[in-house]
């Protein structure tokens, strides 16, 4: 989705469908299914929306969509999970005037009767959208909790641009804006350009879990973060182990936000490396699934890189119907080339190469596909947990204004200073993850003492 809030308006119908049309067309990739545009001439907005169709393929879910009070107009990229409980939260008229069964509608109905910020605390999937309310004349943006789809927007001489891709803004004429120094920064610090900046000047992303607010001019009013990982945290009681009865509680949980996520009316199935993770979720989705679940993985002539014979095992175990491809170096080094059309800015994790072919073997086959992406987040994956938990037990037993001094020794180099040292013939003994962003990790441990 794409669209632009033109501070000059005076603009015709015709004139903005025209941009908001060829922005939403950069974006034929993400919804080949469907196009729409709409505008509003006296306020100079103007939504474009193309449609990759999962939940009630229909005309009903046609975008961008109006409410049924006609206050409310949405351009909207993802899915919710929960759209039933959301929809069962809708007084009666509200319900019985649904046109379809698009979780696109039961957002915007909600949003209708009980406000944005309400319905976004209550949305539980991936999103983005643009909203824009016609009685207050206010454009209201959005973004999932952990930022799984993705919105941008900056300023042009057009006003106020926005859209799921870079790609869409550069479709405007005089959409021109400069590198940005301190991204080229945080790219070589990162691997990637975090949230809210990007590659560009003035161009910002929506972080995640927050809502933005613009009024008729297009100016920024308001910036509201509707859910926090750090509060949730903190408002979490640590609880005493409770053995198998966690298990089971923990088995039961996954079960049912796997279930939640194969609503879908198109085929679907799931990646499959044969790692913890993707295992686990193609043995849930395998659990409900009254067919064999459609799997993918991709294999490489390297054994140091090859998972293909794993995921081959977990897949005859699970029966499913298991898809695989192996792929040679000149295959691989020919995606290269893409990358910049995919990402449209910097972006250096070397993962991007084989989920791109990945997607590309599952796309033959099915429309949605899941995958076990975020389980070592959630689930003390990496070494960093293991060395954290190594920490806490240091921080209770050496006294708090001992510690206070050795985070200030380690804090007062500079992470590029203790980068050099890192990359320097002291360092040569240790292991490369350890010289990798030194900096960047003494400094962690640095706050972590000092916390």
């Amino acid at each position: 989705m794409a669209g632009l809030l033109d501070r000059r308006s005076g603009r015709t119908v015709e004139e903005l469908e025209a941009v908001a049309g060829r922005m939403a067309d950069r974006l034929v990739h993400r919804g080949p299914d469907d196009r729409g545009t709409w505008c509003e001439p006296a306020s100079g907005v103007a939504f474009g929306h193309r449609r990759l169709s999962i939940v009630d393929l229909s005309a009903a879910g046609h975008q961008p969509m109006a409410s049924a009070d006609g206050r409310w107009v949405i351009a909207y990229n993802g899915e919710l999970y929960n759209a039933d409980e959301l929809r069962a939260t809708l007084g009666e008229r509200r319900r019985s005037a649904l046109r379809g069964h698009s979780d696109t509608e039961v957002l915007l109905e909600a949003v209708a009767e009980r406000g944005v910020e309400w319905a976004l605390a209550r949305a539980v999937g991936m999103f983005a959208f643009a909203l824009w309310d016609r009685r207050n004349r206010e454009l209201w943006l959005a973004r999932d909790r952990f930022g799984e789809k993705p919105l941008y927007y900056g300023w042009s001489s057009e006003g106020l641009l926005f859209g799921s891709e870079l790609k869409a803004l550069h479709a405007v004429d005089g959409f021109a804006p400069d590198v940005d120094a301190d991204s080229v920064v945080d790219l070589l610090r990162w691997s990637c350009v975090p949230a809210p900046w990007t590659i560009y000047e003035g161009v910002r992303k929506v972080r995640p879990g927050h809502v933005l607010r613009f009024d008729a001019s297009a100016r920024l009013v308001d910036e509201v973060a509707y859910w926090s990982p750090a509060e949730v945290a903190a408002a979490t009681s640590v609880q005493p182990a409770r053995g198998e009865e966690a298990v089971d509680e923990l088995e039961e949980l996954l079960g049912r936000v796997v279930a939640s996520r194969m609503v879908a009316d198109v085929p679907l199935g799931a990646f499959l490396s044969g790692g913890i993770d993707s295992s686990t979720v193609v043995a849930l989705m395998s659990a409900v699934s009254g067919d064999p679940v459609k799997t993918f993985t991709i294999g490489f002539p390297d054994p140091a890189f090859d998972e293909s014979a794993h995921a081959a095992a977990v897949a005859g175990h699970l029966g499913s119907d298991h898809h695989s491809m192996e792929v040679s170096p000149t295959e691989a080094r020919e995606v290269i080339p893409l990358l910049p059309a995919m990402y449209d800015e910097p972006f250096a994790d070397s993962s991007q190469i084989p989920t791109h072919l990945v997607s590309r073997l599952a796309r033959r086959h099915v429309t949605v596909s899941l995958s076990g992406d975020g389980g070592d987040e959630l689930f003390g994956g990496y070494d960093r947990y293991r060395h954290l938990a190594r920490l806490s037990k240091l921080h209770g037993a050496v006294p708090a204004p001992i510690r206070r001094i050795a985070a200030r020794s380690l804090a007062c180099v500079t992470q590029g200073t203790w980068d050099r040292i890192g990359t320097s013939a002291l360092m040569l003994p240790a292991p490369p993850v350890v010289r990798h962003r030194l900096g960047h990790r003494v400094h962690k441990v640095a706050r972590v003492l000092a916390a």
